[in-house]
């Protein structure tokens, strides 16, 4: 079993485009969660899309082990977040998961609107904050002008700040040291009834509906029944996996732990973002708190170019559906277009994404 001292669980927050994947991806190298071989660029960002637009849509995890200076081995367990304003509640709901955050901040570019915005979430989720310079060899990287712009306009105290580049090394086991000293352990609550909870979820072929879960109280283990608190349904788990970032399956989760967590669930409705699962035999009185309904700010009709196309776009769309929970879907038609979908999404960017996943 995991000792939960030793367990620290952080995400990365930045505005877009100020490194934060590739941080992440010198962090896995540096500890070796996967070999040079199995690396690629922007390791956590699995979806073409992702790559192609140099943005993290889903949150994805990485379980590292890190022996520190005071000679300790450390679990660092890596939250990657989506950066982009339409994902706002997976972000929240990630960094529910955590105890501490790694603020990222391009050292030429200063502190940015989506900066702000989400250092204000870190904060109202009461996690520990650990300013990053990164890009600091950059030509015309400003360090103290960036350093006083996260003082005066984020109120962060900049005396532990850690100056990195990702891209040429530098500072990242400084980073890591920072991450063990200031982040504070996940609390001991091994004994209590199981409640954890759901930060993201996916349908895969074979698996059916996978959800990435950190374990807030009690443990999860294979074969035991779960149970959703927002709608009652339970299942049996059939598979306890860590991400390193590929699946590396356990047996079971301990208090303080990250993981993926998938039974016989046939749709992602049923595992849906920021719902608290327990066990169905000694169930938890009350949820975590925090959970709601994705809602939709945007919305758009689409419609297949040749009617004949209705039935694959009708597949198409229930595939994405199964995947994300964010989307809602009702049949419309119209005298000019045919029939067709009128579809609801969390903002622009989802939109953009969507359409081409089709």
């Amino acid at each position: 079993m995991q000792d939960p001292n030793l367990i620290r669980n952080f995400c990365i927050i930045a505005h877009i485009d100020h490194g934060k994947s590739t941080i992440a991806d010198r962090l896995i190298e540096f500890t070796g969660a996967l070999s040079l071989r199995e690396m690629s660029a922007q390791v956590l960002d699995n979806m073409d899309i992702e790559k192609e637009r140099g943005i993290t849509i889903k949150a994805q995890t990485a379980a590292m082990q890190y022996k520190a200076k005071d000679g300790k081995v450390y679990l660092l367990n890596l939250i990657d977040t989506p950066g982009h304003v339409d994902f706002s509640y997976e972000v929240a709901r990630s960094l529910q998961a955590c105890e501490g955050a790694l603020l990222v901040v391009d050292a030429a570019q200063g502190v940015e609107a989506q900066t702000v915005a989400n250092v204000y979430l870190a904060v109202e989720a009461n996690l520990e904050i650990i300013p990053v310079l990164n890009k600091i060899d950059l030509p015309s990287a400003d360090i103290d002008g960036t350093m006083l712009q996260i003082e005066e306009e984020l109120g962060i105290d900049t005396t532990n700040v850690v100056k990195a580049s990702a891209k040429a090394g530098i500072g990242i086991e400084e980073i890591l040291e920072a991450i063990v000293k200031h982040i504070p352990p996940p609390k001991d609550a091994q004994a209590e009834p199981l409640r954890a909870l759901i930060f993201d979820s996916w349908f895969d072929a074979y698996l059916g509906a996978v959800s990435l879960v950190r374990v807030m109280t009690g443990e999860v283990k294979k074969g035991m029944r779960m149970k959703m608190m927002s709608t009652g349904n339970d299942f049996e788990v059939l598979k306890v996996a860590k991400l390193t970032p590929k699946l590396v399956e356990v047996s079971t989760l301990s208090c303080g732990m990250v993981g993926v967590v998938s039974g016989s669930i046939k749709t992602v409705r049923d595992t849906k973002v920021g719902d608290t699962i327990t066990s169905a035999t000694r169930p938890a009185p009350t949820a975590l708190a925090g959970f709601q309904d994705a809602k939709q700010m945007v919305f758009g009709g689409i419609f297949p170019v040749e009617s004949s196309e209705y039935t694959n776009l009708k597949d198409s769309l229930e595939k994405l559906l199964m995947n994300d929970a964010s989307l809602t879907m009702e049949p419309e038609s119209s005298q000019a277009l045919g029939f067709g979908y009128r579809v609801g999404f969390l903002g622009l960017l989802h939109m953009d994404i969507i359409q081409e996943r089709l």
